[in-house]
């Protein structure tokens, strides 16, 4: 089902990551449109439901009214410019979520062509950590990997050994919404 090719790599890494942590049984809000991940994660038996592509910088509805298990957003919060608000805003117990890291050797990602496919943050481990433990959650688990490519040159020869993603399984310590 995964080669070890960009994104089956990644998404192979994220549903061995989740399965380790949230049970089939718990029903999840993925955050973001339907997409090739949160098909497969149906596939595998997964209840899954995706917010429906509102700017959740300004727009939180959606999270709030969701009564699911556990809330997941891959590569998500890069694109956003307030990850705090939206995190506050889960009422889930469990939170899943990947990044990609901040590389020393390489600008942040900026589509020319798609004004909503770029990074606002890329956050090093550590920076997306405190994000998370400040909005109140308890990081349980945490893994990285690389992404390498079959490119030539020194940026694809660092890539070979330099993690890309970040992937976290958090549980709420506390909820600062009233």
């Amino acid at each position: 089902m995964y080669e070890n090719t960009f994104p089956n790599k990644r998404f192979k890494h994220t549903v061995e990551f989740l399965k380790k942590h949230v049970a089939a049984s718990q029903s999840i809000l993925d955050l973001g449109v339907e997409n090739p991940l949160s098909d497969i994660l149906k596939s595998q038996g997964y209840t899954v439901q995706n917010t429906s592509g509102i700017d959740l910088d300004l727009n939180t509805s959606e999270i709030e009214k969701s009564e699911a298990d556990v809330v997941t957003a891959f590569e998500i919060f890069e694109h956003l410019l307030s990850p705090f608000t939206v995190l506050q805003s889960i009422k889930a117990d469990k939170l899943v979520a990947s990044i990609p890291m901040r590389l020393w050797f390489s600008s942040a990602y900026r589509s020319k062509t798609d004004m909503r496919d770029r990074h606002y943050h890329e956050f090093e481990d550590w920076q997306f950590d405190w994000l998370l433990e400040k909005a109140g959650w308890k990081i349980i688990a945490t893994e990285k990997w690389t992404n390498p490519t079959k490119k030539v040159g020194i940026r694809p020869i660092l890539r070979w050994f330099t993690p890309r993603y970040y992937i976290v399984y958090a549980e709420r310590v506390s909820n600062f919404k009233s």
